[in-house]
């Protein structure tokens, strides 16, 4: 991992201009979610131009000394509810440094950092691969300097209820933990949500 550094796409826009941007974004592959792939290629340069989310390009050096792009990030900060009745104990206490419950709605009301897209690129030969946790330790590596500058301690995402992709993200690396679930207004898709404090 040490090999591979996490460019803001801002500055990859500066730095190479659009056109040469999105061709490099067009060979990003994920044929196990096109959601991410169709948000990388058609959506991630918009989205930080709008400054809706920032998407952070994973590069890694070659042999030939040519950088590729071997995955991606992308962040955000939202308001989240979480139900009380949807969480341990052990959550509610991390909770309460961070939000207070609404007795009326037995939620908490919290901002929180998302992950909004998370992924590697296929594309990629193996031997330059990257792993999921290898990408999650530099996910939160920037996530820690942001709590460093601004505060906060909760992230959140939401995924799939695929046990390969659950047992990625609540693995002893990971730690996210099930909080909720939301269904998407686009294609109506049911979506787990899971939380970390960091």
């Amino acid at each position: 991992m040490n090999d591979c550094i996490a460019v803001n796409i801002q500055d990859m826009l500066k730095a190479i201009g659009e056109e040469k941007l999105s061709k490099l974004l067009s060979d990003f592959s994920c044929p196990l979610n096109r959601e991410v792939e169709d948000f990388v290629r058609n959506k991630s340069i918009d989205f930080a131009q709008r400054k809706l989310s920032i998407t952070y390009l994973v590069m890694k050096r070659t042999n030939e000394d040519k950088n590729i792009l071997v995955g991606i990030y992308t962040l955000s900060h939202k308001a989240i509810e979480i139900t009380n009745s949807n969480i341990s104990n052990t959550t509610r206490k991390k909770l309460l440094r961070y939000a207070a419950l609404d007795k009326d709605t037995n939620k908490y009301n919290i901002s929180a950092f998302l992950i909004a897209q998370f992924g590697k690129n296929n594309a990629v030969p193996k031997k330059y691969s990257i792993t999921g946790n290898e990408l999650m330790d530099l996910t939160f590596e920037l996530l820690k300097h942001v709590q460093y500058c601004v505060g906060g301690g909760v992230v959140y995402l939401d995924c799939e209820n695929v046990v390969k992709v659950l047992d990625f993200y609540q693995n002893g690396c990971n730690r996210f933990k099930i909080f909720g679930e939301r269904e998407s207004d686009v294609d109506q898709k049911r979506y787990l949500q899971l939380l970390r404090f960091f």
